[in-house]
């Protein structure tokens, strides 16, 4: 009796699995502190810190930022394929201006596991789950 009751356990155990893989799987964080609500939002902020430290680098050796995503190719880990402003599920926008720049990443369907993103010159990236992120928006740390 005991055998019958732990196999139809199991077969419970494996249908909850299979059930939890169809449905929407909860993000599991890839790094002490991670903001990020899903793996695709890993990658956005993965992004913009990379475009970040690259500006930051082209800054130090040519004393003002990049006024492209090209020029940015071969600053710091910042490479050809990441000047594309189709990132997957966001869309970059980068805009420079006279003493620095602004980079937003606008997901292709906002949700709460694809907030949109902003960052400027200062580092600070900002995020927003209900509309385009802009300067305005909360911080992420």
């Amino acid at each position: 009796m005991k055998t019958r009751y732990r196999g139809l356990f199991c077969w419970m155990l494996v249908l909850a699995g299979w059930a939890g893989a169809a449905g929407q799987a909860t993000y599991t964080p890839k790094f002490p502190g991670d903001p990020a609500h899903s793996d695709s939002e890993g990658a956005a902020l993965g992004y913009m810190r990379t475009v970040i430290r690259a500006q930051k680098l082209y800054k130090k050796k040519n004393d003002k930022f990049a006024t492209s995503l090209p020029d940015l190719v071969h600053t710091g880990s910042f490479t050809r394929r990441m000047a594309s402003t189709d990132r997957g599920d966001y869309t970059v926008s980068f805009h420079p201006h006279k003493d620095g720049y602004e980079l937003a990443l606008t997901p292709k369907q906002m949700d709460a596991d694809h907030r949109s993103f902003f960052a400027k010159e200062d580092g600070m990236i900002h995020a927003d789950d209900q509309k385009a992120a802009d300067e305005k928006s909360p911080t992420i740390k």
